[in-house]
């Protein structure tokens, strides 16, 4: 099994088994793998298994996660060796026993400055070849399919937003077109004291573990980097920028190109790549067009730095529309205890049992509505995991019944069940299905009009059967829940939008959670619900749950091969 160990932080030397098929949350929360570091979200970042391949996620954390320095947007394959920050805790991925040393890329300091300063760096938009260099070169016609390895590229930075995934990317198309025997992206560290860290390293053969390469680059090439300058040799083993790097004359290194990362001011990091082959030497074209590929993948970490602000920015709007909305339905209820702790206060003092008894009744509303839009805003805001086992709706909808019985007689209202004691168990998520179908409940009960208000749950089963609409299909089973009231029904303006977070019909008694929450569960479980409602004649919300859940969920699982197809569609009047 893979584990993560930590290698960094507070807990540095815990190691943490990662079982099969189970995902694994990374935070401080209970639920979580035991870390102590505070800098660490409650919910940070998830791994989740798929097979034998993990992936990790960032759950919308303050720090953000990064895995080897770069920070991930969206999900992302984790590699054997990958290390994973999240807070001041650096977590190592993989198999101890398969963890090779990766290969390290060095900063040298040059060797000579002074001879640096007479051969000058060129700037992307010149071209620099040391004395030595031939002007003609075998690998000068690589330049001759500019024009299609730059499309190529902004097909690559149009599709991935992922800053790590785009700079595999890049990487693997500068190996292709250019074909290097070493590279490395370098970036900037996650601090001021890590200058440039390798952000991608690639090697054209499979290093031997026993014996892993150290990429030695110059820093003076990096600065000239910085600056956004280009630099090329086409013989490193004679050029005094690299007489530092030991590497360069172990490995016979014959030519080496670096170009800047940018985007007008903004420096991203390095593109290296270097060469022994004698014949291979980089040529004058090469670094304009490393030099392009440079600036396409700058403007594209552009715009992901962007997306990554627009999509912060309205996370922050979301969560200020949330936080306000939310303010006013707690002050609604606070008014409600505070009103009713009054009148028991009033009750109690004038030994009087009838006012008290009318106060805790206000106390006790109030009480359910802080219950019931915590335990929505629980479900509306974590990722909803199905606790799938096989369930009686019937039974469930009794339950519900049960809850309501009392506030029903107080109301003077009729509540009818009306399920088939026959039907048979489905695989379901019970809690979740219970709490959906409170929710409705809840929200006829309130629509209702005292003495004269009727609220009907009909539970039913539909078998499989041929589909009409498809000859030689089949429709799938499906059970139903449908909850009828006799209320003022849903205005025609206010359907589109009924089952959106934050809106309510219910003026200030309403937190616009509850169908938002059930239209979520009814979902998660591959279902639908419908509502069906004339103003002045009541509601009739409908929820249809697929019977063969367990069957949908698991990809391993299929139908009979030999037997009628299955549609998708429930195929439910």
């Amino acid at each position: 099994m893979p584990r993560l160990t930590v290698i960094e932080g507070p807990d540095e030397g815990k190691t943490f088994v990662l079982p099969t098929g189970e995902p694994q949350l990374i935070g401080r929360s209970s639920e979580a793998l035991p870390i102590t570091d505070n800098t660490v979200s409650r919910r940070h970042s998830e791994l989740t298994p798929d097979g034998d391949v993990w992936y990790l996620s960032d759950l919308k954390s303050q720090n953000g996660t990064l895995v080897n320095n770069v920070a991930i947007v969206n999900r992302i394959r984790l590699e054997t060796g990958d290390k994973i920050r999240v807070g001041a805790t650096v977590l190592l991925f993989g198999e101890p026993a398969d963890i090779i040393k990766r290969p390290s890329v060095l900063i040298t300091d040059d060797y000579d400055l002074e001879t640096e300063v007479e051969a000058r760096i060129i700037a992307p938009s010149e071209s620099f070849i040391a004395p030595e260099a031939a002007e003609d070169s075998p690998a000068s016609d690589a330049a001759v399919d500019h024009l299609r390895i730059i499309y190529s590229l902004t097909a690559i930075t149009a599709r991935i937003v992922n800053e790590r995934e785009l700079l595999e990317a890049v990487m693997d198309l500068v190996f292709t077109e250019f074909k290097p025997e070493r590279g490395v992206v370098m970036i900037p560290g996650a601090t001021d004291e890590d200058q440039m860290v390798p952000g991608v390293v690639r090697y054209a053969k499979e290093q031997n573990p026993e014996e892993v390469q150290t990429i030695h680059v110059s820093r003076t090439i990096l600065n000239a980097a910085m600056i956004g300058e280009g630099v090329l040799s086409t013989n490193a083993m004679t050029d005094p920028r690299f007489a530092a790097g030991d590497s360069v004359q172990k490995y016979k290194i014959r030519s080496a190109i670096c170009a800047p990362v940018v985007f007008g001011d903004h420096f991203f990091g390095a593109i290296y790549i270097d060469s022994s082959t004698q014949n291979h030497a980089f040529v004058r074209e090469q670094l304009a067009l490393l030099n392009a590929v440079g600036q396409h993948t700058g403007l594209a970490l552009a715009n992901a730095d962007e997306h990554l602000k627009r999509v912060n920015s309205e996370r922050m709007a979301a969560i200020g529309e949330t936080v306000a909305s939310l303010s006013h339905s707690i002050k609604n209820i606070l008014q409600g205890l505070r009103g009713g702790a009054d009148v028991v206060e009033i009750g109690l003092n004038k030994n009087d049992l009838a006012i008290a008894q009318n106060g805790w009744g206000i106390l006790r509303r109030n009480l359910d509505r802080i219950a019931s839009l915590t335990i929505n805003m629980l479900a509306f805001g974590r990722k909803l995991q199905l606790e799938l086992e096989l369930s009686r709706l019937n039974k469930i909808a009794d339950d519900c019944a049960m809850l309501l019985e009392k506030q029903c007689q107080e109301k003077g209202i009729a509540l009818i069940i009306d399920a088939d004691a026959e039907m048979p168990p489905i695989m379901v998520d019970p809690n979740l299905i219970h709490q959906a179908m409170m929710n409705l409940l809840a929200n006829a009960l309130e629509a209702v009009a005292p003495e004269t208000g009727v609220i009907t749950v009909r539970v039913a089963f539909n078998e499989s059967r041929p589909d009409p609409n498809k000859p030689g299909a089949m429709l799938r089973p499906a059970a139903t829940i449908t909850v009828i009231d006799n209320g003022p029904g849903v205005e025609e303006d206010k359907l589109a939008w009924i089952f959106e977070p934050f809106n309510t019909t219910k003026g200030l008694k309403g937190t616009g959670l509850g169908l938002a929450v059930t239209k979520r569960i009814v979902y998660e479980h591959k279902g639908r619900i419908r509502l069906e409602s004339t103003p002045g004649k009541g509601a009739s919300f409908r929820i249809i749950l697929p019977a063969d859940l367990d069957t949908m969920l698991d990809p391993s699982a299929t139908s009979n091969r030999h037997g009628p197809q299955m549609t998708d569609s429930l195929g439910l009047l």
